[in-house]
């Protein structure tokens, strides 16, 4: 597996589209500078997420950028997608492991230093932590304050993305903190145009890691 680069993690929320295509939107964004792609959709039936995940990998594989399933294994090797994510709530991250293959990504969300531990141990690539703000995405999302975030940074020797309601005016509060990178959603995807939101969050990023 080449190095993950995980500078700019976008996360989709078809919330946002405003009547646009999230395909377009996902291109912006990668024009913009996101370096890796998660399509989440928790409302589509498995039908409608593998359709739209099949556009979707046609742009990211397009700008050979690596797109990853959120939550749906199923459809993650259905489209021979770059890799699969879970929480706490999902697959245990050793069963994900062993469906999708050593050769594929496989990030997992954390919320304390001690799950951090265990899904390096289960296999993880990386490791989504958060909320380290607050959230509409996800209201009820477990919070991550600093200190544990450099917790979680210091106690895994694979990188560590902070998510959690993450935007231009707030990122830099997580400078120090041994991340490898920022995921964003609304703060990209609710622009209307989210290629000058990608790059300016990218400018953003870089200070940040």
């Amino acid at each position: 597996m080449e190095k993950l680069n995980l500078q700019l993690y976008v996360v989709t929320d078809r919330a946002w589209l405003k009547g646009k295509q999230l395909a377009d939107d996902v291109e912006a964004a990668i024009r913009g500078g996101a370096t890796i792609v998660q399509l989440r959709e928790k409302d589509l039936s498995s039908r409608e997420f593998f359709t739209t995940a099949l556009k979707i990998k046609q742009v990211t594989d397009h700008y050979r950028i690596p797109l990853i399933i959120n939550d749906r294994l199923d459809i993650a090797l259905a489209i021979d997608a770059a890799g699969c994510h879970v929480g706490q709530r999902d697959l245990p991250p050793v069963i994900v492991r062993r469906l999708l293959g050593p050769e594929k990504i496989l990030g997992v969300s954390v919320t304390n230093q001690e799950e951090a531990v265990q899904a390096e141990r289960d296999g993880a690539d990386y490791l989504g932590a958060g909320a380290v703000f607050p959230t509409g995405t996800k209201p009820d999302a477990d919070y991550v304050d600093y200190l544990e975030l450099q917790r979680i940074t210091r106690r895994v020797k694979i990188p560590v993305v902070a998510i959690g309601g993450i935007n231009e005016a707030n990122a830099l509060q997580l400078k120090g903190s041994g991340i490898k990178g920022i995921a964003v959603v609304s703060a990209v995807f609710a622009k209307d145009d989210p290629e000058k939101a990608a790059e300016k969050m990218k400018r953003i990023a870089l200070e940040v890691i």
